[in-house]
């Protein structure tokens, strides 16, 4: 071995959070802080190449919620599902994709239901055509095994609870 190898240190964001057991977090924060700003970047420059510009990221995760298997939704459950604390943001791109005529709403009672339109619906198969040109047939071709992505995305939904609870315990002090 070489003696001149440094050895290999955590890649973190902010070192003076991290206590001598907790180096593994705070190199698993790091890489969900440049996942989603990679993640978001993503998710606009699609949508803008699909021929939808100025989307925020927040609209296009809306758009496509709204759209997910042609089911009816409501404020509440887009929210849910997209796990956002702030109805009014949600709303808010809710008006917008309404303006843009990308999705409509319809009253019953007291609730309001949210479904595509058929130019919504063009705007998520449009969206889909460029994820699988730029990013899915790449993907396809650095995939080893499916299973590796999975268990990555089971982690995350599980520290999600994790962080979740702490932050309630936070709101506490």
């Amino acid at each position: 071995m070489n003696d001149d190898l440094k050895p290999v240190v955590p890649i973190v964001s902010s070192e003076h959070l991290t206590s001598p057991d907790s180096w593994h977090l705070s190199e698993f924060e790091y890489g969900i802080i440049i996942a989603n700003h990679a993640f978001t970047r993503w998710m606009v420059r699609c949508m803008s190449a699909a021929g939808y510009p100025d989307f925020s990221p927040l609209d296009v995760l809306v758009l496509h919620n709204v759209n997910h298997r042609q089911r009816e939704k409501r404020l509440v459950d887009i929210c849910f599902v997209l796990h956002v604390e702030d109805s009014h943001t949600v709303n808010y791109s809710l008006k917008k994709l309404i303006k843009l005529e990308l999705i409509q709403k319809e009253k019953r009672g007291k609730e309001i239901f949210y479904s595509t339109t058929p130019e919504g619906s063009e705007a998520c198969r449009l969206y889909r055509e460029v994820r699988e040109r730029c990013l899915t047939s790449v993907y396809r071709n650095l995939e080893r095994e499916g299973s590796e992505i999975s268990e990555a995305a089971s982690l995350l939904r599980l520290l999600s609870g994790l962080y979740d609870q702490a932050s309630r315990a936070a709101a506490s002090l």
